[in-house]
C-alpha cells in the first residue's frame, strides 16, 4: 500500500508591533526582500498553502494569503487557524515572521515528527550556566525553544478553541496544557529571533556567511540624448529636471539597465535584451525598475543575495550631485538593501567622445552577489539554459 502524502500548511504571524525594536521589524528590509518574505520563502515548497497573520493597516504581502491579526499573539494564531479550517491541512506550521534564518531541513524534520506524535517543536538545550538570584540551577533538561512549531492541525486548532481566555507563551504550551506529548526536535543554531536592532546585523552575517560563492558582475550601457518634448530624463530610477531625455524603447534609465546587466552577469543569465527585448510592445516607456527588480529575483531564485551595487554615470549634463542621495535611495529601495550597500557616482569625460559633445549618457555598473555552493551539475544546466 502506498502512502499519501500529507498536506502541510503554514501559518506566519505578523502582527507584531516591534516595541522592543522600535519599528514592526517584519516588514525592514534583510538583504534584498524583507524580514517577512524571507519567513515566507522558507516554506515554499515545503506548504501547500501559506497564510500570513498580520495587522490589516501594514503592508500585505504578494502571493500569499493574510487574514487580521488579534490582539495578542495567541489571538492571531487561532485566526489564522480559522483561516485554514475550509483548505483542511494535515499538518500545521505555525512560525514567527521575525524568525527568518529558519532552512528547509529543519521544517522537513518538523513535519516528518508531527506526523508520528501530532506535535513538534524545535529546541536546543541550554549550555550557559543558570542562575536564578545568585543561586545556580540546574540546566538538565532544560532547553530553548523556536519556530516553526509543527502540529496536526485537528489537534491545535481545538487546542485553540479550548483555551482561547488562556494566555500561554507558545503553541506547544497548549499540547501541554492538555496533558500531550511534544515531540523535540534539535533546533537550528543560527534560527535566532529578530527582537533589537543588533540581531538585524547579525541576521544579515548569518545569511552572507551561508552563499560563500561571490561572484561580481559587470553592466554598461549607453542611450542618446535627445530633446526632451515632454518626455523626463530618468537617471537611476529618478526623473531629473533637464532639456533633454534618454532615447529608448522603455524609459531609457541607462543607468538601471547597466545594473540590471551587472546582476545577470553576476548569475550567467545573459542579458537585459535576452529577458525584456526592445522589440516587445510590453516594454514601451516601461520604468526600468521592473527589469531591475526580475534580475535581482533571478539571483534570489538561486538562493543567493545582492551584496552591493556601484553605478558610475559618464555625463557633461546634468549635474549628477544634486540628485545622488535621491539615486541611491532609490536603488537601495528597489532592491531592498541598506544604503551603505549601494554607491552611486559620476564623471565627465573632459569633453571628449559622445558624452563630451553631450550626446548621450553612457552608465557603468558593477554587482556583487553571493550566492550557495552548487555542485558541478547544477552549475551546468543553468549555463546550458542561458546560452540557449
Amino acid at each position: 500500500m502506498t502512502s499519501t502524502r500529507k498536506k502541510i500548511a503554514a501559518l506566519i504571524v505578523a502582527g507584531g508591533s516591534g516595541t522592543r525594536f522600535g519599528a514592526p521589524k517584519q516588514f525592514l528590509p534583510l538583504l534584498g526582500k524583507s524580514v517577512l518574505q524571507w519567513s515566507i520563502d522558507a516554506f515554499d515548497g515545503i506548504a501547500d498553502e501559506i497564510v500570513v497573520v498580520t495587522n490589516p493597516d501594514y503592508p500585505q504581502p504578494e502571493n500569499v494569503r493574510s487574514v487580521a491579526g488579534g490582539a495578542t499573539r495567541q489571538q492571531s494564531v487561532r485566526h489564522g487557524l480559522a483561516a485554514l479550517r475550509a483548505s483542511k491541512p494535515d499538518i500545521v506550521l505555525i512560525h514567527d515572521a521575525a524568525r527568518p534564518l529558519v532552512m528547509r531541513e529543519l521544517i522537513e524534520s518538523l513535519v516528518a515528527a508531527a506526523e508520528k506524535s501530532g506535535a513538534a517543536i524545535p529546541a536546543l538545550p541550554v549550555t550557559d550556566t543558570v542562575k536564578r538570584s545568585g543561586k545556580t540551577e540546574s540546566r538538565e533538561d532544560l532547553f530553548t525553544i523556536q519556530t516553526p512549531q509543527a502540529f496536526d492541525f485537528v489537534l491545535i486548532d481545538k487546542l485553540h478553541e479550548k483555551y482561547q481566555d488562556k494566555s500561554l507563551t507558545d503553541d506547544a504550551a497548549l499540547c501541554e496544557a492538555e496533558g500531550r506529548d511534544v515531540t523535540l526536535v534539535t533546533g537550528q543554531q543560527d534560527n535566532i529571533k529578530i527582537t533589537h536592532p543588533q540581531d538585524l546585523a547579525r541576521a544579515e552575517s548569518l545569511l552572507s556567511s551561508r552563499n560563500g560563492d561571490v561572484r561580481t558582475g559587470q553592466g554598461y550601457d549607453v542611450h542618446k540624448l535627445v530633446p526632451a518634448n515632454g518626455k523626463k530624463l530618468v537617471l537611476c530610477g529618478v526623473a531629473i529636471p533637464h532639456d533633454f531625455a534618454l532615447e529608448g524603447h522603455s524609459d531609457a534609465d541607462a543607468c538601471l539597465h547597466a545594473l540590471t546587466d551587472a546582476l545577470l552577469a553576476a548569475i550567467g543569465a545573459g542579458d537585459i535584451g535576452q529577458h525584456f527585448s526592445p522589440a516587445d510592445p510590453r516594454w514601451k516607456n516601461a520604468d526600468s525598475a521592473v527589469f531591475l527588480r526580475h534580475a535581482a529575483n533571478l539571483v534570489m531564485e538561486r538562493g543567493g543575495i545582492v551584496a552591493h551595487v556601484d553605478v558610475t554615470i559618464v555625463c557633461e549634463a546634468p549635474k549628477i550631485a544634486p540628485h545622488r542621495a535621491s539615486m541611491q535611495q532609490r536603488i537601495a529601495d528597489i532592491l531592498q538593501l541598506p544604503l551603505a550597500r549601494v554607491s552611486v557616482k559620476a564623471t565627465t569625460t573632459e569633453g571628449l567622445g559622445f558624452t563630451g559633445r553631450r550626446e548621450g549618457i553612457a552608465a557603468q555598473a558593477i554587482a556583487t552577489v553571493r550566492l550557495p555552493f552548487v555542485s558541478a551539475t547544477v552549475q551546468k544546466n543553468e549555463d546550458l539554459k542561458w546560452a540557449s
